[in-house]
């Protein structure tokens, strides 16, 4: 345990969160994501996991990692499969907390399955995570940190 850092946040996941530059994305999966096969082709090339719900991991990571302010698809989510349109109740709750960490709104994109996976497949590393709901699956792009910031 470390003072103020969140407890969820394991080793594995604070060295890929360090490592990552602007512009990296990080992909936060449901227990039904196919997230070691997928993790095998990004970046980091191996699986992370915190057994937690998604808003829940969604939260500590977010306390240390920042949104990407220069892109419009810093945040994304996996749509439902013929409902792009619908927001399931695990997205509109790791919508929230992407709305507290960054201090005002911050709209989520939502983009399709398929074209999910292939994000994913580019993205620097997979943190599985303990959601069993359906499509609790997100896109994380880093930001960058100012010089003056803490």
């Amino acid at each position: 345990m470390l003072k103020g850092i969140n407890p969820l946040l394991n080793a594995d996941v604070l060295q890929a969160l360090r490592a990552m530059g602007h512009g990296d994305d990080l992909i936060i999966a449901d227990t039904n994501f196919p997230s070691d096969s997928v993790a095998k082709q990004t970046v980091l090339g191996k699986l992370l996991r915190i057994d937690a719900p998604a808003a829940e991991v969604a939260k500590a990571v977010l306390s240390l990692y920042p949104l990407d302010s220069f892109v419009n698809d810093a945040a994304a989510r996996m749509e439902i499969v013929g409902k792009p349109n619908e927001i399931p109740p695990v997205q509109k709750e790791v919508q929230k907390e992407i709305d507290a960490a960054e201090g005002k709104a911050w709209q989520m994109i939502s983009i399709e399955r398929y074209a999910f996976y292939e994000r994913a497949k580019k993205a620097y590393c997979v943190i599985q995570t303990g959601e069993r709901r359906f499509y609790g699956c997100f896109a994380f792009r880093k930001g960058v940190i100012p010089p003056d910031a803490e």
